[in-house]
């Protein structure tokens, strides 16, 4: 297909999809990220993941009515809850500034949205409309802020300061030593703008896939109530009513099956980019310099050829015994992408989520209102567009 000018494959063999994900030479520079150390590790981010879900808890439990119930559009709330997260392990003391930048992202996002939404007129981004005037405010705030917070920070590191354990202290530690160790020379290391971008991508990796993960997941557990009840014994059987503990929540199988099963059915992206650099050939394929390639994952996830008959329907039994054999070794599960290239945050998002659920589990049973209508809607990830509106019932 042509994407403007540019022509873009649709690759949706699971072999091939393997390729261009494995060879991130060919299809993408490759790029190493200090932020691996953090991410990778949930178990420093625990009391952090906790404590917002926790204050979640409370809100909701607030909420109820003298009969126990509460109907509410819970999309919201777990959005605030992800950004809650993302902002204290991104910025630590300054999450308040950081959720701010967070939501001035959220708005930018539906701008650019909107923009992308008309027909294209050459030239067009160039005039001055109110939307592009306010995009253009929100991003020189963005980077004011962020320059601010990183400044105050590389003085603190040059001073001999520790930097916290939150993502933008190991992102300038890892980076000053970097540049140390290359004698200071300015090729080396990320720049400010680079610190900058990788600061926003926070937001996205951290925020965006893990509200959109447990959104999807409340929906289908209130449809399925036999799953719920599973995933609920479970919980229980494993903490009782204490406080999930990172042992316990690597123990819980039938909550992985689940979230694994939303991932599939809903991935928070739905379509991965990749581009050719130089001419190269993928399977029987002579790829030229200067095309798109588009992983669509959606479709895939959706293949009734390689899932099977039940390819659409929830069937959270079909990754009882892993990934691997629920796809029967074939690349065609990636809601995270896939080997070198994986999404860093993985880890990070399937444990804020384990919490997230099994406290939410721990409190209430919940059921779809009747006033709730399923329209999944991709913005930059596939989010539902009417919201999720939800009975909560106090257990």
């Amino acid at each position: 297909m042509w994407f403007g000018p540019t022509p873009r494959v649709n690759i949706a063999d699971p072999e091939l999809i393997k390729d261009v994900l494995t060879k991130n030479y060919d299809f993408q520079k490759p790029h190493t990220n200090p932020l691996v150390k953090l991410l990778a590790y949930g178990l420093i981010m625990l009391p952090i993941f906790f404590k917002s879900c926790d204050d979640l808890i409370r809100k909701w439990d607030k909420m109820l009515s003298s009969d126990g119930t509460c109907e509410m559009d819970v999309w919201p709330f777990l959005q605030n809850l992800a950004s809650d997260v993302i902002s204290r392990t991104a910025f630590g003391s300054s999450y308040e500034e950081g959720k701010r930048i967070f939501q001035l992202q959220i708005e930018q996002a539906e701008l650019t949205k909107k923009v992308i939404a008309k027909v294209y007129i050459p030239g067009w981004r160039f005039v001055p409309t109110t939307t592009h005037r306010r995009m253009r405010e929100i991003a020189r705030d963005i980077k004011a802020s962020l320059t601010d917070m990183i400044n105050k920070r590389e003085i603190a590191l040059k001073a001999g300061e520790s930097t916290k354990d939150d993502l933008l202290g190991i992102l300038l530690e890892s980076n000053h030593k970097e540049k140390e160790e290359h004698g200071n020379n300015k090729n080396v290391g990320m720049s400010l703008e680079d610190v900058i971008e990788e600061c926003k991508l926070f937001y996205f990796a951290g925020q965006e896939t893990t509200s959109v993960l447990l959104v999807w997941t409340m929906v289908l557990l209130s449809r399925y109530p036999n799953w719920q009840a599973r995933a609920r014994e479970e919980v229980l059987q494993v903490f009782g009513n204490k406080k999930p503990d990172f042992d316990g929540l690597s123990h819980l199988k039938i909550v992985t099956m689940i979230l694994y099963e939303v991932l599939r059915l809903y991935p928070p992206v739905i379509m991965l980019g990749r581009s050719v650099h130089e001419d190269v050939k993928l399977g029987n394929l002579t790829l030229p310099a200067g095309v798109d390639l588009s992983l669509p994952i959606v479709m895939v996830h959706h293949d009734v050829e390689l899932w099977g008959d039940d390819a659409k329907v929830f069937n959270p039994e079909r990754f009882s015994e892993g990934v691997l054999k629920a796809t029967n070794g074939r690349n065609s599960f990636f809601p995270f992408g896939w080997g070198p290239r994986i999404c860093i945050g993985q880890n990070f998002s399937m444990l804020e989520s384990k919490m997230a659920i099994a406290l939410i589990l721990q409190h209430f049973s919940f059921e779809l209102s009747p006033s709730y209508a399923h329209a999944p809607n991709a913005v930059i990830t596939l989010q539902p567009q009417y919201g999720a509106h939800i009975i909560l019932r106090k257990i």
